[in-house]
């Protein structure tokens, strides 16, 4: 008996979750390239490194502010800007969805940097989906110095506020709009 109560309430949460993460993605945020640039400036204050990251990257994508949730089963989602070598190529979306011991819920920005043409290409495809081991790079003072590209990615992210128990970006899924279509 008690096992249909909590299966039922898990229904629910995750219901509820879902819900909440579809709605966060199909708010009227902008792909905006002014608050792109802006997140860029504070992510090269925190570090002056970035800049480096930055000129030296094929290109990147700036997620301004992600929304993070959960209860148990959480989700986050997030609309940015891609740059190719320095220009606008177009605007990415971002969901989450994620399960296990979480609780809380958070905002951050978040920039994801491709070493090479061929991590950019997967990007713009919508291939790149990370694993539920990936986790970002948490920015902080002269942290870029030692961060390290896996499969031509990497990832910084920064707290915006809230507070969460968990912090890993696994399992993101991203969707490139073509600048024709950014909003």
């Amino acid at each position: 008996m008690n096992y249909k109560r909590v299966f039922t309430s898990l229904l629910l949460i995750v219901f509820f979750t879902a819900f909440q993460a579809e709605a966060q993605r199909k708010k009227k945020k902008k792909h905006d390239p002014e608050k792109a640039q802006t997140t860029m400036v504070e992510f090269k204050k925190v570090d002056s490194g970035m800049a480096n990251f930055a000129s030296k990257a094929y290109g990147y994508a700036v997620f301004p502010s992600i929304g993070k949730g959960a209860i148990g089963i959480g989700g986050a989602a997030g609309k940015g800007v891609v740059y190719e070598k320095g220009k606008v190529a177009g605007g990415v979306n971002m969901t989450q969805i994620s399960f296990g011991f979480q609780f809380g819920g958070q905002a951050y920005s978040e920039v994801i940097f491709f070493e090479d043409a061929a991590a950019f290409e997967r990007f713009k495809e919508n291939e790149l989906q990370f694993a539920a081991q990936v986790s970002a790079v948490a920015l902080k003072s002269g942290i870029s110095a030692n961060a390290k590209y896996s499969d031509g990615v990497v990832v910084f992210t920064m707290a915006k506020g809230g507070l969460m128990y968990e912090a890993s970006v696994g399992g993101q899924r991203f969707k490139f709009i073509t600048p024709n279509k950014m909003k």
